[in-house]
Formats: C-alpha cells, sequence, structure tokens
C-alpha cells in the first residue's frame, strides 16, 4: 500500500518547484497546524517562520476567525457578486476605507494575488482610453519585480526565474532599475543617502513617460528579489515622479499590506497614496483566497456611464466577494486592533534584530542583515568584503532548506537570502528556537 507521500507523488504537480526534487526529498505532509507550528503525519513540528508563503498572518487555526467563519458557513457560504451583494463584503470595504491611504475609495474584489494586479493593469489601461489618452499603452516595472504568475503579472515582473521562457507571450514593458541598497553602485548605506539611484526612473520617464499608463511597484520591499529593501524617500519620489508625467502609480501590497512592514501598509508609511492598490494574503489572515484592487474615484468615475457608452470594467471572478473570506478579513481587522498586534510586532522586531545581529553579525558568509517591520533577511556570500554571492548551481539556500527541516524549521530561502516572515503574534521564544535552527542549518551546510 503506498504511502501519503507516495501517493502525493504518484498525482501532484507542486507549484513553484522542480517535481525530480521530491523524488529524493519528499514533502512532510502536514496533518494540522496550530499558531506557528505546522505538524505532519509523523508527529513531527515545524516553526512556519515563512508564514506559509507570506499568508498567514495571526497564526493557524487561530480561535478567533475559526468561530467566526463557522458563524458565517451557517449563514451563507457564497453568493454570485454581480448584481447581488452581502453584509460582509459592504462591511469590509466601509472599515478598510478608513485605514487605507486617504483618496482610494472604491474597492473592486477578485479571488488572488495575480488576478488583483491584472485587474489593476487592465483599469490603468481602460481608464486612460476612457479619459483622452489612448496613446498610454505601456507598463513600467523594476528591475527584479515579481507581481505574480499570469501573463499580465508576469509581464509587468522582471525575474526570468519566472518570465523567462515566456516572453513570446508576455507584453513588452518598460523597466526601470530598481534600488539595490546592499550592492549601491553609488557607493551610499539604505540609511543614509538621498536616493541618488533615483535618476535611472527619472531618465527612464524622460524618455518613456509619454507612452506609460501605469507604474507597478511593491513598495519599500522587493520581496521575490531577496527582501531587497529600499527607502521610504525612493517612493516618495517616485509618487511626484508619477503625478508629474501623467502615469498611474499600482501599489502592490500583496505581500507588503497588513503590518509586515510596521505600518497597516507601506505606503502608508511611507506617507503617499497610490492611484490603485493591490491586496491579498495577509488580507484574510491566510485563511482564504481572496483579493482587493481598490482605485481612486478618479478612475471609478472614468467607468461610470450609461450601459449603452460601453465603459463598463467588464472583469470577473467567480469567487469575487465571497462572503467567507471577507468575513476572514473583517476579523483579521478586529484581532489587529483588539490584541494592538502592530504594536507587539514593533516591539518583537526590535529585539530580533538585536538577536540577528549578535547571532549573525560577524559570520564570514553574512553580507547584511536587512529588516523592514518583523521582516528580516540575511543575505549569505561568497566573499563578505566583496559581497560576491556563492554559484548559483550550488543551490545553498535550497541545501539550508532541507536541513533545516531536520531541525523543525521552514526557511524556505530566496536563492542564498534565508529570511523570517512569520506571523505577526509569534512568540520570543519561537523564533530563538527559529535563529537557532536557522544557525545549526546554516553551520552544517557550510561545513559539508
Amino acid at each position: 500500500m503506498l504511502t501519503l507521500a507516495e501517493r502525493d507523488l504518484q498525482y501532484i504537480w507542486h507549484p513553484c518547484s522542480q517535481m525530480k526534487d521530491y523524488e529524493e526529498f519528499p514533502p512532510p505532509i502536514i496533518e494540522r497546524a496550530q499558531g506557528s507550528w505546522l505538524y505532519d503525519t509523523e508527529g513531527n513540528a515545524y516553526l512556519d517562520i515563512v508564514s506559509s508563503w507570506w499568508a498567514n498572518l495571526l497564526g493557524h487555526a487561530n480561535e478567533t476567525i475559526n468561530a467566526r467563519l463557522k458563524e458565517q458557513l451557517d449563514r451563507l457560504e457564497h453568493v454570485i457578486f454581480a448584481n447581488f451583494s452581502h453584509r460582509p463584503a459592504i462591511e469590509l470595504a466601509e472599515r478598510l476605507a478608513e485605514l487605507v491611504p486617504p483618496g482610494l475609495t472604491k474597492f473592486h474584489f477578485n479571488d488572488n494575488g495575480s488576478a488583483a494586479v491584472e485587474a489593476a493593469l487592465k483599469m490603468a489601461f481602460q481608464y486612460c482610453r476612457q479619459t483622452g489618452r489612448p496613446t498610454k499603452t505601456r507598463f513600467m516595472c523594476f528591475t527584479e519585480s515579481y507581481h505574480g504568475e499570469t501573463i499580465g503579472a508576469l509581464s509587468v515582473g522582471s525575474m526570468d526565474l519566472f518570465a523567462e521562457i515566456y516572453k513570446p507571450m508576455l507584453m513588452e514593458n518598460i523597466r526601470v532599475e530598481a534600488p539595490d541598497c546592499y550592492r549601491c553602485p553609488y557607493g551610499k548605506t539604505r540609511d543614509c543617502c538621498a536616493c541618488e539611484c533615483f535618476e535611472q526612473a527619472e531618465r527612464t520617464f524622460a524618455e518613456h513617460g509619454e507612452e506609460t499608463a501605469a507604474m507597478i511597484i511593491e513598495p519599500l520591499l522587493q520581496g521575490s528579489a531577496g527582501m531587497r529593501i529600499y527607502p521610504d524617500l525612493y517612493l516618495r519620489k517616485l509618487r511626484a515622479l508619477c503625478t508629474e508625467y501623467d502615469v498611474l502609480l499600482i501599489a502592490d501590497e500583496i505581500a507588503t499590506g497588513f503590518g509586515r512592514m510596521g505600518a497597516l501598509f507601506a505606503t502608508g508609511r511611507a506617507g503617499i497614496t497610490p492611484d490603485i492598490m493591490c491586496l491579498s494574503k495577509g488580507l484574510t489572515g491566510g485563511y482564504l483566497p481572496m483579493s482587493l484592487t481598490i482605485v481612486k474615484e478618479k478612475i471609478y468615475n472614468a467607468f461610470y456611464a450609461d450601459w449603452s457608452e460601453g465603459k463598463a470594467f467588464m472583469h470577473s471572478h467567480t469567487y469575487a466577494g465571497n462572503p467567507l473570506g471577507c468575513t476572514a478579513a473583517l476579523t483579521v481587522l478586529d484581532i489587529l486592533e483588539r490584541d494592538h498586534i502592530l504594536e507587539q510586532a514593533a516591539a518583537t522586531a526590535e529585539w530580533l534584530t538585536a538577536r540577528l545581529t549578535e547571532t549573525f553579525g560577524d559570520h564570514p558568509h553574512v553580507g547584511e542583515i536587512r529588516h523592514i517591520g518583523l521582516i528580516h533577511a540575511v543575505e549569505l556570500v561568497a566573499d563578505r568584503e566583496t559581497k560576491r554571492p556563492f554559484p548559483a548551481g550550488r543551490r545553498l539556500g535550497y541545501e539550508i532548506y532541507r536541513r533545516a527541516l531536520q531541525h523543525g524549521l521552514v526557511l524556505r530561502p530566496l536563492g542564498d537570502v534565508l529570511y523570517f516572515n512569520p506571523p505577526l503574534n509569534i512568540t520570543r521564544e519561537e523564533l530563538d528556537f527559529a535563529i537557532a535552527g536557522m544557525q545549526q542549518a546554516l553551520q552544517e551546510v557550510l561545513d559539508s
């Protein structure tokens, strides 16, 4: 009789994976979860330091979220969201309208992060068409950016790992050199610069601003690029540049929203309002797939007309506005407020920065320890002085991931960047366990 792991490999094609790796290193079969921990069928426990792809905001099997979902399930599980509505969606939009950056007023519901990005791109394109800007047909994005896996989202991403093979299918868009504060070509540091690198954006806008409908960014943190963090000042400069060239600014806050950055939203932390904001992941606490594309009134008004004018936004998803997802999102907001989660996370983040610096600050292969909010990243390098990376073929990060699992820790590095992106209510004792597990896995792999 086949084991669960064997049955998994017989039928399942896992995401973002080379399935041949699974033959040598089969996936743990998770039976249950509680708080920051996952428990497999063999009785092993794993600390989920990456929040199950950055989504689990307040711990697994959260009692308050569970109870609210059970209540909602007995009332309404799903209803078509075209021509119908329901209380959880209305209340969620009302609550978020008070929390998002000022000026964002209309909420379009989708069912995952990539879908929110697709909606944002289509909105921006159609907005320009319907407001007398027909030449604005292209999009700008950062180098090393990531915005999802659908064709439109891949088109405004710049990571060849995900997009290279699909280039014949993708829109041809415009790349702006992203700030790289660790390897700054201007010889500056993240904490004391005037964003000299912004001249790259200024040159690109001068050349392509007239044909650009929108620029999409991950505000302050390029996650999949290796948790690259850049200054608030850069984002403020970019907001002003987009306004100058009549280019919409799309903030992809799918990974950065709901307290991950120390503030509820990264754009709010920087004191700017994008024209369009995309939310998902922490929106429902990682419980259910749901996303939002939130826009300024001027964008909504460009679509508001008699049906005969053909200006409606004809974009839909079957599970848009799902009542269960809305209920989870409302409960997340309640818990964040009730338990003062952001204040608690801020204190934990300061403590974690000190502990990681104490543990890894002098390590010969640690190039940088960077952090924003509770997100912390340790970049490994072959040579600390020159910042030379390890050869990609060595798959150092993957080997550390495998070894860390043996020590009860889910790391899942980005290349050779080891990072913590835990639930906001994780305990210091659990973080100490994670630091010890990462230290042990790193040492064992480097010594092998």
